[in-house]
This record gives C-alpha cells, sequence and structure tokens, in this order.
C-alpha cells in the first residue's frame, strides 16, 4: 500500500486525491501551469475567495509533496516565486482533462433545456 508521512492509502487514486485534492490546490496548480511562475500575491490575486492563510497551507503541503518549487530571493523585502516541479508539470494532461470534461458537463447537462 502507498503511504505518505504517517497516512497509508487503500490505492494509488486515494494518494492521488490527498496530494492535489481540495478547493484550492488544482486552481493553484492551473494558474502555475498555465501561465508559469507567480509570486504570492499574483496567485492570491488569480483565486478569488481564498484566504492569505489558506493559500499559505496549501502551498505548503504542495511544497511538501514536491508538487511545486519555492524560490527565496535573498532580498529586502523578500521575494518568494512558485513554480511546478517536473512531478507538478505532470499534473496538467489530468487537470485539462479534468477542464474539458467541465467545460463539457455545463454545455450538455447544465445548460441543457
Amino acid at each position: 500500500m502507498p503511504n505518505l508521512g504517517e497516512r497509508t492509502f487503500n490505492c494509488e487514486k486515494e494518494l492521488t486525491l490527498s496530494v492535489i485534492g481540495g478547493k484550492w490546490k488544482m486552481l493553484i496548480l492551473w494558474h502555475l501551469g498555465k501561465e508559469g511562475t507567480k509570486r504570492f500575491g499574483e496567485l492570491k490575486a488569480l483565486i478569488p475567495g481564498i484566504t492569505q492563510r489558506m493559500l499559505v497551507n496549501q502551498l505548503r503541503e504542495l511544497e511538501e509533496h514536491h508538487i511545486l518549487h519555492r524560490k527565496v530571493y535573498p532580498v529586502v523585502p523578500p521575494k518568494v516565486e512558485y513554480s511546478l516541479t517536473e512531478h507538478g508539470k505532470s499534473l496538467m494532461p489530468i487537470l485539462d482533462a479534468m477542464y474539458k470534461w467541465g467545460k463539457d458537463y455545463i454545455e450538455n447537462v447544465l445548460e441543457k433545456p
């Protein structure tokens, strides 16, 4: 069985959902994957409704799971940039498929008379 830290999962799908699941992580990944490296304030502006605390927590979790890279520049005021790692980039086809599925669902199910 796969494990992540102290947690053990029944299958790989459960592990994947643990790493990228939740309300905000996929949006963070989407913006970094489609638009490239971003600073904290840029990400916050791109994701309406996310609190500063939640964004910090989600970024930390993604960094701990080696999905994104956090680069800190030795300047004042502090400058920090976030970008996808190779593992993070490998999620983009999955996110693209989810986007296409959602678009199709809106057009063919939700907007259907």
